[in-house]
């Protein structure tokens, strides 16, 4: 683990080569608040003023009690999907209790339940049982879809295609959860025993975020309303397994059943500022 003048954290923070954790980390690092970074891979950890690392994956759990070793409040992003995810997040939530973690702050997925639609929204229903029981204090924050993903979902053709007919979600910018998790972890105690659902400030149908990415990127973007059938055969050709393939369709069509449709204000409660529109995020005019 690299060290260095400060006091030793008392915060850690995993998934910090991704998206959100990196982002995370690096609001924590200019408000002047020390933490462990828990990586896979120390050499991609991001060099942020104030951040150590230890190295750890969710399912070693002797190697994740070692990094959590004087820890008292964890930021867990939920492991990379996988059909062993929930026996990964049983092993490190084990290992954070063993290493007297006292407060674990996890990223869950907006309508997570045991019957949700989107079928990887169960893992994380699952997750915050595991946690419920664990005696931890525990912090749930239910994301809504990313918008960052939009354009990811549309790819080099600019079409996105799925399942989704005319429903509608609440996407919500990656950088508004990373935020939102800052503030929390600075001061974690008011939030313990707590559910935010974090949702963008509009809920929107894929053909409506098809054209604000077409207007605020350039790019020609539409939206194709496959059926179920269709949407599995047009996956095929990438021979992903099949819990993967029925993630990827009932991604589409959560939200044509409506359970992504919401728009809280949970963002702004939580950090004072309005959540970004899509269109806010593309151009670059939004507050923050």
């Amino acid at each position: 683990m690299s060290t260095d003048a400060q006091a030793a954290p008392t915060i850690a923070i995993t998934g910090a080569t991704g998206h959100v954790g990196r982002q995370v980390a690096r609001l924590l690092s200019e408000s002047g608040i020390p933490a462990r970074l828990i990586v896979r891979n120390p050499a991609r950890a991001p060099q942020l003023p104030g951040m150590t690392t230890a190295q750890a994956s969710f399912g070693d759990r002797q190697a994740s009690r070692a990094a959590l070793e004087g820890i008292r409040t964890l930021f867990m992003v939920s492991a990379d999907e996988a059909p062993d995810r929930i026996e990964q997040h049983e092993a490190f939530i084990n290992a954070a209790a063993d290493a007297g973690v006292e407060h674990i702050v996890y990223t869950s997925f907006f309508g997570a339940a045991p019957d949700a639609t989107f079928t990887l929204a169960r893992d994380h229903f699952t997750t915050e049982e595991m946690l419920r029981a664990s005696g931890l204090k525990h912090t749930l924050l239910r994301d809504n879809l990313y918008q960052d993903v939009l354009i990811d979902f549309a790819g080099p053709e600019g079409i996105i295609r799925g399942p989704a007919d005319d429903g509608k979600a609440g996407f919500v910018a990656r950088e508004d959860v990373a935020r939102v998790a800052a503030k929390i972890l600075a001061e974690p105690m008011p939030h313990a025993g707590f559910t935010y659902e974090l949702t963008g400030p509009e809920s929107l149908t894929l053909a409506e975020a098809a054209a604000i990415i077409s207007e605020a990127t350039g790019k020609p973007t539409s939206f194709v309303d496959e059926t179920v059938e269709e949407a599995y055969a047009s996956r095929a050709r990438y021979k992903a397994p099949d819990w993967q393939l029925d993630a990827w369709v009932s991604t589409y069509t959560a939200i044509a059943c409506g359970e992504l449709d919401k728009v809280t204000n949970d963002v702004e409660l939580l950090t004072g500022r309005r959540p970004l529109s899509l269109r806010e995020l593309l151009s670059g005019t939004g507050a923050a």
